[in-house]
């Protein structure tokens, strides 16, 4: 009897170390913005902890982890970018929340003070943290003395000693500022000036206090960047593509170019012009970062091109013309970072590991391309230190984590801050391609739930990314995001069911032909078929119960679990649409403000004829819709209608409304709650079959 009651007592005290819970998936800090010193003495970058988020710093030479902030709590507060002044002693960062198109930032948590996006200066010697000013994207000038920052899309300037509450506004200009740079001798600044159907780049004098346009189009110029001594400014020309409905697929255009422009003189000329065809569109999202052309210390210019089906560097010679491709190989260029070493730059990529990222250094002068990581795991983001190298590293089995090599040895940055309870008993996904009825390929991972049984039949589910410009791995993701929604089919895999993650066409990672399908999005949103297709896998499989099979997914992948539900009545069990769209037609002006569906009607007619709205009427099946009021990507409205409509069919709709809350939840609890919903939902549907 004692034995019994001893063994009984034992199984208690063991189940909560197995029993985890969502929370517990999603408790591992997430690191984003890291950058590096001037000198690579140092580098710094910021932990998303569960919701608080604060700067984290290390030094040279044993680079223990330091929080130089201390923002307590879930308070929905972005943070970054972090931002070193020319000598490495101090640090900017931006805290607070971006504006809906009525002027309010969000504030999810209703905290009751002004939460907009506001400029930090943090000196790294004394620990001191001030306010400097309210706006965005600062730049030191190469003298450290002053800051250029953004408000409103105008410029401003202020001195780093100037501790007064003032605010200068340095240029008075029309249209829309981004992409400030200071010439390396600190005598210019340049900026693009945004004017809806194109831009200028804009240049001012700071010792003549004079501004002008050196050269004005009618297309795109932007993406200025000066040559290592000053005396250029290389920028690309994009010809405006007039009327073109946004997610829809486009291959060629008038093609882009590359000009330089001479300072002395205040002449431009074009070095190089992309051929007609394949690579004649600069892509918007790929590389997904804030340059375009990066000036070797030789005087030629690296720049991406997606002439071969894959966006890949090359370089050109200004004087020669010669052009060189310098990354070969099937896959994608995603972010370069350059580096305190001149005569490199630093790439993450995936090319020759589709379902991962690599980084590489790409020297210079020969133009060798080198992988540094290893092509196991993931690698994104990394900036050069003395000695070394800095990154971020996640795995299957390990979310995204700062990394550090220096002489050849590899550690975990913070590793104190690991939560010793992360769960262990996850699945390890499996890559898998499907076929879908039209023939085009699509490509997922499969994974399989704990104690898998071959012999059993399990529910399962698919999850369906957003973007649709994404692409999920073989492990946690780069974004917080997807790195969240992987951890969440980790929780389904743990709770018994099998589970699916679908990389549809319109997606990135497998090349311009996948990601540019001729009929995707709102222009027949072909992307359906590959659901289907996943769906018809898994009820195709020995072990998976085809009468419970379940897709979810945010935004885009909303809107593709809405298509699945209202365009296959009885395939699905059940579903969950997050923050989806769900009629292109109301929802693209978000992103094309030109676009009137009135003005347009055969465009119209196909966005809507893409949309779920126009299946509506064959939805059967329960769905649970979750999305944030303030959300500035996907409209509210979106649910709003939705719901009604199913209403009235008598469909069962579930809803879980956040307050407040954008696209990208600001909010730790808000994740946990919508996964925690998503999963209770799917499961009770699951349990009453």
């Amino acid at each position: 009897m004692k034995k019994t009651l001893l063994s009984f007592l034992l199984i208690l005290f063991c189940i909560p170390a197995f029993a985890q819970s969502i929370s517990d998936y999603l408790s591992a800090p997430f690191p984003t913005g890291l950058v590096a010193s001037p000198d690579g003495n140092s580098i710094a970058w910021i932990f998303n902890d569960k919701g608080e988020r604060n700067v984290f710093f290390a030094k040279a030479p044993d680079y223990e982890s330091k929080k130089l902030t201390n923002y307590q709590g879930d308070n929905g507060v972005e943070l970054g970018p972090v931002v070193y002044s020319p000598d490495g002693k101090s640090l900017l960062f931006v805290r607070g929340n971006s504006r809906n198109p009525a002027g309010q930032p969000a504030n999810p948590a209703q905290l009751q003070e002004n939460t907009d996006k506001k400029i930090y200066h943090l000196n790294l010697e004394t620990g001191e943290i001030r306010w400097f000013s309210p706006g965005t994207s600062p730049v030191f000038s190469p003298d450290g003395e002053n800051i250029a920052y953004l408000i409103g899309g105008s410029v401003y300037m202020k001195a780093v000693a100037d501790t007064t509450d003032s605010v200068n506004q340095l240029i008075t200009a029309r249209g829309n500022a981004s992409m400030l740079s200071f010439s390396p001798d600190g005598k210019f600044l340049s900026f693009m000036s945004g004017r809806t159907d194109h831009s200028f780049v804009g240049l001012w004098d700071l010792e003549k206090k004079q501004f002008t346009y050196p050269e004005t189009s009618l297309d795109f110029d932007s993406y200025p960047v000066w040559s290592p001594d000053g005396k250029k400014l290389a920028y690309l020309r994009v010809p405006n593509i007039n009327n073109l409905l946004p997610f829809t697929s486009i291959k060629e255009a008038n093609p882009w170019s590359i000009r330089v422009l001479d300072i002395q003189t205040m002449k431009a000329k074009e070095v190089w012009k992309a051929d007609p065809g394949d690579g004649s569109v600069m892509v918007d999202d790929l590389p997904a970062i804030a340059e375009r052309l990066w000036w070797t210390p030789s005087g030629s210019l690296v720049f991406p091109w997606e002439k071969n089906n894959w966006m890949q560097l090359y370089a050109v010679n200004p004087v020669t013309k010669e052009v060189k491709h310098l990354t070969p190989g099937e896959g994608q260029v995603e972010w370069v970072q350059t580096s305190f070493n001149k005569n490199e730059l630093l790439l993450t990529h995936n090319i020759g590991n589709i379902d991962r990222r690599q980084v590489s250094r790409l020297d210079l002068s020969t133009y060798e391309f080198e992988l540094l990581s290893d092509p196991q795991t993931i690698n994104w983001a990394p900036v050069r230190i003395e000695n070394g190298l800095a990154w971020f590293q996640s795995n299957w089995d390990r979310p995204g984590w700062p990394m550090i090599q220096t002489d050849g040895q590899n550690k975990m940055l913070a590793q104190k801050l690991f939560p010793t309870d992360f769960p262990k008993n996850l699945s390890k996904p499996e890559s898998i391609s499907l076929k879908a009825k039209d023939g085009f390929e699509s490509y997922g991972q499969l994974f399989l739930p704990a104690n898998y049984d071959p012999t059993k039949k399990y529910p399962a589910v698919i999850f369906l990314h957003g973007g649709s410009r994404r692409q999920m791995l073989l492990g946690f993701n780069y974004g917080m995001y997807y790195s969240h929604t992987y951890a969440a089919q980790q929780y389904f895999t743990s709770q018994g069911y099998i589970a699916l993650i679908l990389n549809y066409r319109s997606g990135i990672g497998y090349g311009m032909d996948f990601r540019e399908e001729e009929n995707y999005g709102a222009g027949g949103a072909s992307e359906v078929q590959d659901v289907m297709a996943a769906a018809d896998y898994l009820a195709g499989r020995p072990d998976v119960d085809a009468s419970k099979i379940s897709p979810w997914g945010g935004s885009y992948g909303g809107f593709l679990t809405a298509h699945a539900l209202s365009q296959a009545p009885g395939k699905f069990l059940t579903g969950v649409d997050i923050h989806g769209v769900h009629n292109w037609n109301n929802d693209i002006p978000v992103f094309a403000s030109w676009y009137e569906p009135e003005k347009f009607p055969e465009m119209a007619a196909l966005a809507f004829k893409s949309s779920p709205m126009s299946h509506v009427k064959n939805w059967k099946e329960p769905v649970l819709m979750i999305h944030g009021d303030d959300d500035r990507n996907v409209l509210f409205s979106e649910s709003v209608e939705l719901a009604e409509v199913l209403r009235k069919q008598g469909v069962e709709v579930e809803q879980l409304v956040f307050p407040d809350e954008v696209h990208s939840f600001l909010l730790h609890r808000n994740w946990i709650a919508a996964f925690e919903a998503t999963f209770r939902f799917i499961n009770d549907q699951v349990n009453k079959k």
